[in-house]
């Protein structure tokens, strides 16, 4: 029986990478690759040579049809995103959907996402939290920031380095200059960096860096505390 196992790949560090997701990419046929270059790098590195295939946001919907076809006339193919878990804030999740659609049985490993460690490092409450991804970059943005403004937990944004300081400068706008919030960048990397005061402060920070890289917004409740640690 045909079978697409979802492997999450480092986000970071290469050695952010279970044993058992080693395993099944060494046992798959095909692997399905968000950016073929990009994953050639890692199993490169871990001395796995298999047929990539590409699948990302340019040609999902086209591809689909020929995708599942692929997969019912192989025993176990993968899909990788070229960091972290497949299907979160990606189109893993169409490839996942049409599985379900055609009775192809769909498993997917534990392993890395960046607004996990940025949501424990940032010391705002994690008991109860909003994943929102990436916001609108224009219709609707507005809108979807004048909502997260009035949910009563913890709100995590992913942002690009081109619209970071448009976010914070709008979290100020929309939240207040006093919210609380943590900005984490480049997690797992050389380079990895941890921001935690108000917005007002963040805007300030972030105004004055060479902004470079993906970041993980972490935007605590109205009246969250946040303790006192230096920015490293």
């Amino acid at each position: 029986m045909p079978k697409l196992c979802i492997v999450p790949t480092p986000i970071g560090n290469l050695e952010d990478i279970t044993l058992r997701a080693i395993r099944m990419l060494k046992q798959s046929e095909v692997i399905f690759a968000e950016d073929t270059r990009v994953t050639r790098v890692l199993l490169s590195h871990l001395d796995i040579h298999k047929r990539l295939v590409s699948f990302h946001t340019n040609n999902e919907h086209a591809q689909l049809e020929e995708a599942i076809r692929l997969i019912q006339a192989h025993t176990l193919v993968a899909l990788v995103s070229d960091a972290g878990t497949p299907g979160i804030s990606d189109p893993g999740f169409l490839l996942v959907r049409a599985c379900i659609e055609n009775q192809i049985e769909v498993e997917c490993l534990p392993g890395p996402t960046a607004f996990v460690p940025a949501l424990v490092v940032s010391g705002l409450s994690g008991d109860r939290f909003f994943f929102e991804g990436f916001l609108p970059h224009k219709k609707g943005r507005q809108s979807r920031l004048e909502y997260l403004a009035t949910l009563e937990h913890t709100v995590i944004l992913y942002e690009s380095p081109y619209r970071l300081n448009k976010t914070l400068q709008q979290i100020v706008q929309f939240m207040g200059p006093s919210r609380r919030i943590s900005v984490s960048k480049e997690i797992s990397k050389i380079y990895e960096l941890h921001f935690r005061g108000t917005a007002e402060e963040a805007v300030a920070y972030f105004s004055n860096l060479a902004v470079k890289g993906e970041f993980v917004v972490v935007v605590g409740k109205e009246k969250s505390s946040l303790p006192s640690l230096d920015n490293a």
